[in-house]
């Protein structure tokens, strides 16, 4: 399986077509970021809102890559379920590589800054909030791709009802506090968490509430393949 996902992580990278989707992260962290400095927590928060879109584009892309006869070659030949397992494991190697670029390119362009006042949060604290927040943007992200992808819908425009609807419908859900929250991840709770202090209680919430979420469609995702090719 290791061989499989270093393959498809080379025909991600070697056809070009890996720019894309960082090159849109960047454009949309530089109009983030080009608004004004602020604390790493807070904005590292806000800017795993922006990459969620990003990240379940890039995994669908990535696992478009693969033609399907070759992907119907690699489930004979490993089994389903490792097809399956590795196109999402290397969905996630990249959007780790993605994740890593968004971490310091705000350092780059000036967008964060350090403690101002008495009492606000240190550097690394920062940092390491951050990191968490945009951890629980990659789950969520690579399961939503993975359904929106060629293999399991089918035709594009399909694909792409499936990624507005995720990640279009999971910002109006966070922004209008539905009475039903838990219909999308939890990336904007836990933006506005970072604003403030974060306990251990209500963080382990937000991310018990991330994985289950992902967990969920990713079992969707894996329930639809059963039926195609």
């Amino acid at each position: 399986m290791t061989a499989l996902v270093r393959q498809r992580l080379a025909g991600f990278l070697r056809t070009g077509r890996a720019l894309a989707p960082v090159l849109a992260g960047l454009l949309a962290l530089g109009v983030l970021y080009g608004g004004g400095r602020a604390e790493p927590a807070e904005a590292y928060g806000v800017s795993a809102v922006v990459l969620f879109p990003v990240l379940a584009w890039q995994t669908k892309i990535l696992l478009d890559v693969e033609p399907d006869v070759q992907r119907r070659l690699a489930g004979v030949l490993v089994g389903a379920g490792r097809e399956r397992a590795a196109g999402l494991l290397a969905a996630v190697v990249a959007a780790l590589g993605t994740m890593a670029v968004a971490l310091v390119f705000p350092w780059l362009v000036g967008g964060v800054t350090g403690p101002v006042h008495p009492g606000d949060r240190t550097v690394l604290a920062g940092l390491l909030l951050g990191g968490w927040a945009h951890l629980l943007a990659v789950p969520p992200a690579v399961a939503l791709g993975a359904l929106a992808s060629r293999a399991c819908v089918g035709g594009a425009g399909y694909g792409v009802a499936v990624l507005s609807l995720g990640a279009v419908g999971g910002l109006v859900l966070g922004l209008s506090g539905s009475v039903v929250p838990w219909l999308a991840p939890p990336l904007l709770p836990t933006a506005r968490a970072l604003a403030g202090p974060v306990a251990v209680g209500p963080g382990l919430g937000l991310t018990a509430w991330a994985l289950v979420w992902a967990a969920l469609v990713v079992a969707g995702y894996a329930w639809r393949r059963r039926f195609r090719a």
